[in-house]
């Protein structure tokens, strides 16, 4: 087929592909390995779908069964609202926007749902034993038609109880007082360790029937069993290819961690990981980012399978290199910076399989492990995704957006000129030097920011990163090829702060989610605290105008200084006011302009990606002889036969 790295659209999303640049030049036994761990990427799916609420999978089961079903008639408005909202839940893991965490509103009605599922043979559908139909549909149907029944994944509103606010099925029952204490105990009992697990980071918090609050770990033999067994197996054949010793050693430790759910474990595993450099191939599988759980506390489930972009890293190379020089120069107190820089590697990769958290959206860059001891000890990993990156720049070229809100030629001409190498060397900076950055104070508890931590340290990361996009180290370094290029970069992002990301607000929503916040912050507190960046009116409409960007450096070095202080000193009450003031709250005049010029341009939002197939080629003995790529399996297909051949938990 004719590669096209645009798919199909739907609501406000836009399916991409990405392509396996040099995968066709991997041996044998990478190409195996990769098929091998992909296979272990797409057994976490159904443990995200739970995650991510309670009623997920038996809704995505319900819906599929409908759209599947030859005697209904697909050539109504009702079903065809059905497919976008099915295609929807796909998309977010759930029913519940993956960026804005708010509840669809489906635009079929509960009537027509109610005769379909009367309609479908009833052996189908996944009702629990003894469950009859209409009992189903008095449980389920609020949950997805009521908007007042549990609106929201992720509730972050300040002053609410986040977790009886909160549809994310990491607690059962427990306020948000009970998990503060029950996990507080926790630490409290590990005061004097120097090695402390992350608490809570793989269970479910559950209040029994008898008042009291235990955790159900997620492993072999507890919690999710079923989808970990398979992952297992997965990992057990990639232990027969892996690369060298110290990746068996890694796929060890993660196997073992699985079947037992030791926390100790899992430190272990990362710390041998993060000492793992000498592979073409590597992986991420497991419970990871806590943006899903309102205290910052439970990992997503998710997977990424990846292979080095080799001619690419030799700028992320660089920049780990040199590590120690940016650390030394950050314009945070000396007492936040880190003596010594340990352990910083940074890859640019090709992603070969995407799963759970970041399927069918993905980070484009990523930086692990989120211990504060083990950065502190052991450094960090971090990798750029060129081949994601590679994808949305090329479904943007030519769009119009930048032409619409971009606020002259001149700067239009700087964005063209600059703007994708500088977006790539600002993740790089942000992922592998912003987060591995600066320290905690002796005695200070790493999530005492608690639903602030999360914004915060996006804040940080970002941060440094936009402060030495302007330093003259760049250019000395190769990075960039003048003193010029970093105005692309301040440009595009105070405009997304300020005005462009608000495209993803729905009207009379507040800003939730954490990445969207510290831009927010960031750009709100340059605004307000300084005489350089302004928002100005042409022919009715608004403009972001940057009139000094050294004198925008300075603000951004004061803005790092205050947040890196936050963090070490973890001042619960200064993140708290920073957050609430600069990053939650949204100007609606400009908010009806921006989406009122936005619709004009008929884009999409958000964008998602189709992974390909992997198609292992077998001998005549059985084993793998080649490992084919396919492109052409459409959204739907692949989306039911990930529900099919993947379905664990359901």
């Amino acid at each position: 087929m004719d590669f096209s790295y645009q798919d199909e659209r739907f609501a406000d999303l836009q399916l991409l592909r990405y392509r396996l640049n040099g995968f066709s030049q991997l041996t044998l036994q990478q190409k195996t390995l990769v098929f091998y761990l992909s296979e272990a990427t797409l057994w976490g799916r159904d443990i995200t779908f739970d995650q991510f609420g309670k009623y997920n999978l038996r809704i995505r089961k319900m819906l599929e069964v409908i759209y599947c079903d030859a005697t209904i008639s697909h050539d109504t408005d009702d079903f065809k609202a059905l497919e976008v909202y099915l295609k929807r839940v796909w998309f977010s893991n759930g029913i519940y926007h993956h960026y804005g965490c708010e509840k669809f509103k489906p635009a079929f009605s509960s009537e027509w749902l109610r005769a379909r599922l009367h309609q479908v043979d009833v052996r189908r559908l996944p009702l629990k034993e003894g469950e009859t139909l209409d009992a189903f549909c008095d449980e389920f149907f609020p949950v997805i038609f009521d908007p007042d029944v549990l609106p929201k994944r992720v509730n972050k509103a300040d002053g609410s109880d986040l977790l009886l606010t909160s549809a994310c099925h990491f607690y059962d029952g427990v306020t948000q007082a009970e998990a503060e204490n029950f996990y507080a105990a926790q630490k409290q009992a590990q005061a004097s360790s120097d090695t402390p697990p992350s608490f809570g980071l793989n269970s479910t918090l559950v209040k029994t029937a008898d008042g009291n609050i235990r955790e159900e770990v997620w492993s072999a033999d507890g919690k999710y069993a079923n989808a970990i067994l398979h992952i297992i197996y997965w990992l057990e054949k990639a232990l027969t290819v892996a690369e060298n010793e110290q990746q068996k050693k890694v796929i060890s430790l993660l196997i073992s961690y699985y079947r037992t759910g030791d926390l100790q474990t899992f430190n272990q595993y990362c710390i041998e990981w993060l000492q793992e450099h000498d592979s073409s191939i590597d992986f991420i599988n497991g419970f990871i980012e806590v943006y899903g759980d309102p205290l910052g506390l439970k990992g997503s489930w998710e997977g990424l399978v990846e292979y080095i972009d080799t001619e690419a890293t030799q700028r992320t190379q660089t920049i780990s290199r040199n590590a120690q020089w940016f650390e030394d120069h950050s314009p945070v107190d000396p007492r936040f910076r880190k003596p010594v820089v340990k352990g910083v590697s940074a890859n640019v990769i090709c992603a070969a399989m995407l799963g759970g958290d970041e399927y069918p959206s993905t980070a484009i860059g990523i930086n692990l492990p989120n211990a504060d001891w083990i950065r502190a000890q052991y450094g960090s990993k971090s990798i750029t995704i060129s081949n994601i990156t590679d994808a949305y720049n090329k479904a943007s070229h030519g769009n119009g957006f930048k032409e619409e809100f971009v606020i002259d030629a001149d700067t239009l001409r700087l964005i063209d000129q600059y703007g994708d190498r500088c977006d790539d060397l600002h993740t790089d900076l942000h992922e592998c030097l912003g987060h591995g950055s600066g320290q905690l104070l002796s005695g200070v508890d790493p999530d005492a920011l608690k639903a602030y931590g999360n914004t915060i340290e996006e804040a940080r990361a970002d941060l440094f990163g936009l402060y030495y996009m302007a330093d003259p180290k760049l250019v000395e370094l190769g990075l960039l090829p003048d003193g010029f290029a970093y105005q692309s970069q301040y440009y595009t992002y105070m405009m997304n702060g300020l005005l462009t990301q608000l495209i993803r607000i729905t009207p009379g929503h507040q800003i939730e989610e954490a990445h969207m916040r510290n831009r927010a912050l960031i750009a709100h507190w340059c605004h307000e605290n300084g005489d350089c960046l302004h928002l100005v009116s042409r022919e009715g409409k608004t403009y972001v105008e940057i009139s000094d960007y050294p004198a925008l450096r300075q603000l951004i070095a004061r803005l790092l200084a205050e947040i890196q202080r936050i963090k070490s000193e973890g001042d619960y009450e200064a993140a708290r006011q920073l957050v609430e003031r600069y990053a939650v709250k949204v100007d609606p005049a400009i908010h009806a302009e921006v989406l009122a010029r936005y619709e004009r341009l008929n884009l999409a939002p958000y964008k998602g990606f189709i992974n390909p197939v992997l198609l292992p080629i077998y001998d005549k003995n059985g084993e793998i002889a080649d490992v084919n790529v396919y492109y052409g399996e459409s959204y739907a297909h692949q989306m039911l036969r990930y529900s099919q051949s993947y379905a664990s938990l359901i």
